[in-house]
């Protein structure tokens, strides 16, 4: 999935990002297997030679699998970040001996209930546990199905209140381990857009937060509270609401369905590259996050996924299975690999703070044009970071266009969402592979009002453009009928925006060498809807407020074409939105 330098700009909780980001380290055991598990057995009241030897050894094995699984849980963190075979076997290790102590514990609970005095909450640790390793194995793959299966275990240890009893033991560690169980379940909740039930989990983990704090002095309430409003300020983020006719909220999915992508109309020519790898990274100044996501990095990680599938539920290894058993037509493009495979592409999305240089140099070549900041402890004014340092330094903390010129050796797609995305302009492409860059504005207008801290709106028409032109056509809500006629109308509008570009005479090739990929194909087309829907608005008046490419589009075949202005101003009469348009452009049509 997210394999990227993400670093929040202000002081956070340090618990949000270690809440599901990162593998909760167990302290190992010292006692040998055999010793712990007598230990137990003679705490549970009563000599072990009054113990049946069939208890005592079921006692026994029990502790061993959950020594086991500590020992396999505790080791993921360690596993590299990247590619396929490095952490696979792994994970089906401790997927494997899960599964052997989620079934022994539901096949021996009353002997450990009486010889082991095994607790519910226990119970809940090896659910939220095998939540975890679902989620975790969803951050591997970016298979959005394991998503569902780690929402079934941890809705499961709700349901059936596995953690109702923490509250009245003395052991504020146990509560803090329900505290985490809440906040790794909303994050699932949020990915899977389950919005009711982030909702419901919020209030429940307010209450928790509250009780714990009044019960305990502790030193992490503030980061608890923190926690609280980074989770419902990145609830609140999305500018425009769909409502039903009973005025309740509709939540929509922005990953890709079966519909999604224009189709490719038969004699199109484009490339057989496919999206294999995407680096995602966010590190956007005051913009609204939780856990390890801002919300930029939220929208385009959904625009980069399909829409999940419902696995049956069980204890298997994910991923092990043969590819005839597998789902088709189920690849996600952030799956990790330490290499590309032929035919492939990688792409990387920048959503950072923009780095201007302060002085000129005496060439200009891709280090003079700065870029996009990488570390958070840097000098921002208005949103910008500056140099404080001597002028002939660089600054080290940027990334310039010139660092990803190594990558161009194979083909490469890169989205720049920053106020000095035009630095990436500056590009050269070395080696003759299939090379574009999508640019987003410098600037907004100063009359639209200010969402910056609730995403950027270039990343908001690429992950959601209906919202995005709603939100730019002065629009909060809209009733779930019209929404759905207006959707309905975008496809076309992407359609004719595939045929735009397939049918350029002057299009640069590379961009039609990345039009045979679905993910790429969308992008390219709400890039291009994008553009075309700026350079129409009336308030959008700067050559900073319009998207640009490296290569650039013919803009006269593309983004300034009198058909798709045509339906841009169509699109806008349905929602009774044409005044805030140009319609001058329209005289040749």
């Amino acid at each position: 999935m997210v394999r990227g330098a993400r670093q929040p700009q202000q002081p956070r909780s340090r618990l949000a990002t270690r809440l599901t980001g990162t593998v909760e380290k167990t302290p190992r055991k010292r006692k040998s297997r055999t010793e712990f598990a007598l230990q137990e057995i003679m705490t549970s009241g009563g000599a072990e030679d009054d113990i049946p030897q069939g208890e005592r050894k079921t006692v026994t094995d029990f502790c061993y699998l959950l020594d086991k699984s500590k020992q396999l849980f505790n080791g993921l963190r360690d596993l590299p970040q990247y590619g396929q075979k490095q952490w696979q076997s792994y994970f089906g290790r401790t997927f494997d001996v899960y599964t052997k102590l989620w079934k022994f514990q539901q096949q021996h609970r009353q002997v450990l209930d009486n010889r082991y005095g095994l607790k519910r909450w226990q119970i809940g640790e090896i659910a939220s546990k095998i939540g975890q390793l679902y989620y975790h194995y969803y951050l591997r793959t970016s298979e959005t199905s394991y998503l569902n299966e780690a929402f079934s275990f941890y809705s499961a240890i709700r349901q059936r209140s596995y953690y109702s009893q923490v509250n009245k033991e003395d052991r504020p560690e146990l509560v803090v381990k329900k505290l985490r169980y809440y906040a790794r379940f909303i994050v699932v909740c949020l990915l899977l857009n389950k919005m009711d039930v982030v909702k419901d989990l919020v209030k429940e983990l307010s209450d928790e937060i509250e009780d714990y704090t009044h019960r305990f002095n502790t030193e992490d309430q503030v980061e608890w509270n923190l926690v609280l409003q980074e989770v419902a300020a990145f609830i609140e983020a999305d500018p425009v609401m769909v409502l039903n006719d009973d005025n309740t909220i509709v939540i929509t999915s922005n990953r890709l369905s079966e519909t999604g992508a224009p189709l490719l109309e038969q004699g199109m020519i484009v490339g057989q590259l496919s999206l294999a790898d995407a680096l995602i990274i966010g590190n956007c100044n005051n913009q609204v996050k939780f856990s390890e996501l801002t919300v930029d990095m939220f929208r385009m990680l959904q625009a980069l996924e399909r829409e999940p599938m419902n696995l049956a539920s069980q204890m298997n290894k994910p991923g092990m299975q043969e590819s005839a058993d597998k789902p088709t037509r189920r690849e996600n493009p952030p799956t990790s690999f330490k290499e590309l495979p032929a035919n492939s592409v990688l792409l990387i999305y920048l959503s950072a703070t923009g780095v201007f240089p302060t002085g000129r140099s005496d060439s200009e070549g891709p280090y003079d044009f700065g870029g996009v900041l990488t570390n958070s402890n840097r000098d921002i004014i208005n949103g910008d970071a500056i140099h404080k340092r001597n002028q002939s330094h660089k600054e080290m903390h940027c990334l310039h266009p010139g660092d990803l010129y190594p990558f161009t050796r194979k083909p490469l797609f890169i989205i720049v969402d920053s106020s000095n995305s035009v630095a990436y302009k500056n590009f050269t492409n070395l080696f003759g592979q299939p090379l574009v860059c999508l640019l987003s504005p410098t600037a907004y207008p100063k009359a639209l009002q200010d969402q910056s801290q609730r995403g950027s709106l270039f990343t908001l028409f690429l992950n959601n453009p209906l919202m995005a032109f709603l939100f730019v056509s002065g629009l909060s809500s809209m009733r779930r009928g019209l929404w759905e006629k207006c959707q309905e109308y975008l496809r076309k509008i992407n359609r004719d925006i595939a045929q735009l570009l397939t049918h350029s005479r002057s299009i640069d090739q590379a961009f039609l060498q990345f039009f045979g990929d679905e993910f790429l194909r969308l992008l390219l087309t709400r890039f291009v809807f994008c553009s075309a829907t700026m350079r129409m608005h009336k308030i959008f008046r700067e050559t900073r407020n319009y998207p640009e490419s490296y290569p650039q589009l013919p803009r006269d075949e593309t983004v300034e074409n009198p058909h798709l202005q045509k339906h841009i101003l169509e699109l806008a009469s349905i929602l009774d939105v044409r005044n805030v348009f140009f319609e001058n452009t329209l005289d040749d049509y």
